[in-house]
């Protein structure tokens, strides 16, 4: 079971009575990559109580050569055991913010700037709650030990019961997730050969995006382990489902402790601040599409026929929608899906954007459009009746167009992580553009 420690000294007094040898100390670049840096448990104590400098200048769009030294100050609450460490390896992890040298919180920290924008919800009284849908591929390694070309795990589609290894290797990620205080509520088999979902409870944003960078950073592990190989990408096979970060989300009442999106005068039991959320968010669709969906190939799921969204409607029966509004059985379970994050995202930058676009929403007192419950994609069916339906971007490179455009999203994650987010895809955009891909040689080079 995890350990949830209350204090420091409680947290040491654990960490002696069960041996534990090392901590890894945590943290999260810019383009949501982990970063780890590894101590003796005898250096805890003064981890805990002054931090542990570090090279900032090494890490991905965190800080120039000139301003290169960084703090990492231990968050007590993230404390876990790693489950797969032990013995003389016997392992814990904390997860990190990050502060300069004059003790200030860091302006290139993601998780920084999460609990700025949560800060400023609490200042309207309300407190953000994310839950996320994660979708990830299993692939075994080829005879030669590569693993391209591709192979999929298993052959089975969606819901499919459980028959072959990864049934036993979901089992082991739920129990790994378990001692890191991860509650695992379901798990099944998607739509894709190969293709996986695990969704665990609903928690505050913050506590979520935590929960998010330790499950990628487990399951892989655990994959591997297996002798498996685990893969957040969105699109990693043609032809297939891409895997998606399906996000629901809904804000509380600081005061009451009530869901502020409930109502249940209203035909979709939301509230008029929910639409105003929702307005804000499909307002921002466009501009916060490139931290939700953060790379080239993220495009490739992007696309209509295999229910991911495209256009910008929201919705209750259309699942093709970007938001949908899920049946709530009970006040507290209101809540809204927005439908084209992916698992390659920084979650922290993700929630951040998120939030931002749905406050907006509210200050401005925005009205969201009607709802589309017919399905777009489907031909003379809906589009023809409406007005013409705005779109998200289709490619990385018109993401980071609207990016630069939003006015709210850049604010939201300040101009250090904004300029580095955006230069660090601009030169992953051009190395793509650049690249002469296998598509071009087959269908061109025997022509021309």
């Amino acid at each position: 079971m995890s350990f949830h420690p209350t204090d420091a000294d409680e947290l040491l007094a654990y960490v002696e009575q069960n041996a534990i040898k090392f901590v890894d100390l945590q943290f999260i670049d810019v383009v949501g990559v982990v970063k780890n840096i590894t101590i003796p448990v005898t250096e805890l104590p003064t981890a805990i109580q002054n931090g542990i400098w570090f090279d900032g200048s090494s890490i991905e769009a965190y800080a120039r050569v000139a301003e290169s030294d960084m703090h990492l100050c231990p968050d007590i609450s993230t404390f876990a055991v790693t489950p797969w460490l032990n013995g003389e390896e016997a392992t814990a992890r904390l997860i990190c913010d990050v502060f300069t040298p004059d003790g200030q919180p860091f302006a290139g920290d993601p998780r920084a700037m999460l609990k700025k924008v949560q800060t400023q919800a609490a200042e309207m009284g309300l407190y953000y709650n994310t839950g996320p849908e994660l979708e990830y591929f299993l692939f075994k390694p080829n005879n030669d030990g590569k693993l391209l070309p591709l192979q999929p795990e298993d052959s089975g589609s969606y819901f499919d019961a459980p028959f072959n290894k990864s049934s036993g290797l979901s089992r082991q990620m739920a129990s790994a997730l378990d001692e890191f205080g991860i509650q695992v509520e379901t798990m099944h088999h998607e739509i894709a050969s190969g293709q996986h979902e695990i969704d665990f409870r609903y928690a505050n944003a913050l506590t979520t995006a935590d929960n998010i960078v330790t499950f990628r950073v487990a399951l892989k592990v655990i994959a591997q382990l297996n002798n498996l190989f685990a893969s957040f990408l969105p699109k990693p096979i043609k032809g297939m489902a891409g895997s998606g970060m399906h996000v629901h989300q809904s804000l509380t009442y600081i005061s009451t402790g009530k869901n502020a999106f409930y109502d249940p005068g209203d035909p979709y039991g939301l509230s008029t601040l929910a639409k105003q959320f929702i307005a804000g968010q499909l307002a921002h669709a466009r501009g916060m599409c490139a931290v939700l969906a953060p790379l080239v190939n993220s495009y490739k799921r992007l696309y209509s026929g295999y229910e991911a969204p495209v256009y910008l409607t929201w919705a209750r029966i259309n699942r093709s929608a970007l938001i949908r509004i899920p049946r709530a059985n009970k006040p507290e379970a209101s809540r809204i899906e927005i439908r084209c994050p992916d698992p390659s995202c920084n979650p922290y930058l993700a929630f951040t954007v998120m939030l931002a676009a749905g406050l907006d929403g509210i200050r401005r007192g925005l009205e969201a459009p009607e709802a589309a419950e017919e399905n777009p994609y489907l031909p003379g069916v809906g589009i023809q009746r409406r007005a013409p339906l705005d779109y998200l971007p289709e490619s990385l490179n018109r993401a980071l167009d609207a990016f630069e455009e939003d006015d709210v999203i850049r604010e939201a994650l300040g101009p250090h992580i904004y300029d580095r987010f955006v230069n660090a895809k601009r030169l992953e955009w051009q190395e793509y553009r650049l690249e002469v891909t296998a598509w071009e040689l087959e269908k061109y080079l025997s022509i021309y």
